[in-house]
């Protein structure tokens, strides 16, 4: 009977990116429609292990439950993705939990994704607006280009596409294509545009899009089916054409 049927959850556990780790295996009771983050408030609320062990709640970051933030993003059976749409019937058990690789840990399943914001910084992936005066409305963009955009702008920062490239390593600088796909999302405004070469320039840098070796494991683990190949792709022949540009124009 449904009353009787149990979840197996077993998560890796670790107090700080300098402690051990281990890990440690919950029994909860199944709801119908449950996702990975109902499993993780359960445990919160009564925070013993399956062996009857008592422990402390599993630290983790969530916010919109919708798959719109970002935030959840974890290694579920091996699989990066967010939790908040990974359905509990849809898994086989034991559930494993794991935080994501290629970031810093700061405590469990919570990692420090800042240097993905930093490298959107450093790509200079916004549109500069002074704010001291009325610029009036806004450029007219064509449906088509609109629609394009549109499927750009559904990134949500999550990282998995970090965490499957095998280029985005601790020997490598290489900015993944999270970023490079808001270089072409940027560069397609027509106020954007003013400052592509500006982008252009930083994408060509150490970490740029000449370091992506189109394995094109950021299409598959994109939760918003963004067409990232697609994107670094024409990045990288924007760069190589304005790098032509500046070198026949100088």
């Amino acid at each position: 009977m449904a009353e009787d049927k149990k979840i197996l959850v077993r998560i890796k556990r670790q107090a700080g990116p300098d402690q051990p780790s281990r890990w440690e295996e919950f029994s909860l009771q199944w709801r119908p429609h449950m996702n990975v983050i109902a499993c993780l408030i359960d445990i919160a609320e009564t925070p013993v292990t399956r062996s009857g062990q008592k422990t402390t709640p599993v630290s983790y970051e969530a916010n919109c439950l919708e798959e719109v933030c970002g935030a959840c993003a974890m290694v579920i059976n091996g699989r990066s993705r967010q939790a908040c749409s990974a359905l509990v019937d849809q898994l086989e058990q034991p559930i494993q939990l794991e935080p994501l690789s290629k970031f810093p840990l700061v405590r469990d399943l919570a990692v420090d994704r800042s240097k993905m914001f930093y490298n959107l910084k450093r790509m200079r992936c916004w549109v500069p607006v002074d704010g001291t005066y009325a610029i009036g409305p806004g450029p007219r963009i064509s449906p088509e280009r609109q629609q394009v955009a549109y499927w750009l702008s559904r990134c949500i920062m999550c990282g998995n596409c970090l965490e499957v490239c095998p280029k985005v390593n601790e020997n490598s600088d290489f900015v993944g294509a999270a970023i490079l796909n808001q270089v072409r999302l940027f560069n397609m405004h027509p106020t954007g545009q003013l400052h592509a070469h500006e982008r252009l320039q930083a994408v060509r840098g150490i970490g740029g899009v000449q370091d992506c070796d189109n394995a094109q494991n950021c299409v598959k683990a994109c939760p918003k089916n963004i067409p990232l190949t697609e994107s670094n792709n024409d990045v990288n022949r924007q760069a190589i054409r304005d790098a032509l540009i500046g070198w026949i124009f100088r």
